[in-house]
């Protein structure tokens, strides 16, 4: 349980700064233009919120932290 919490954890962190950076994008597809039936799609890569990588990274420091002090039977 120890080491899963630390690689867990670390794996958190590492993905927390990549998504708090702003390199990690997901596809939108949107209809910016509608008349009738005629309609005009655009698809637009936008970053995930940069919030969800401070999360990830706090919560990965947690389960790092919490790995690393557990004491060991």
């Amino acid at each position: 349980m120890r080491i899963a919490a630390i690689l867990v954890g670390i794996v958190l962190i590492a993905l927390g700064v990549w998504v708090a950076l702003g390199k990690l994008t997901y596809s939108s597809t949107e209809t910016p233009i509608k008349f009738g039936q005629l309609e005009v799609k655009t698809t637009v890569d936008k970053p995930v919120p940069a919030p969800l990588g401070y999360a990830g990274i706090v919560v990965g420091g947690v389960l790092l932290a919490a790995g690393v002090l557990k004491k060991s039977r």
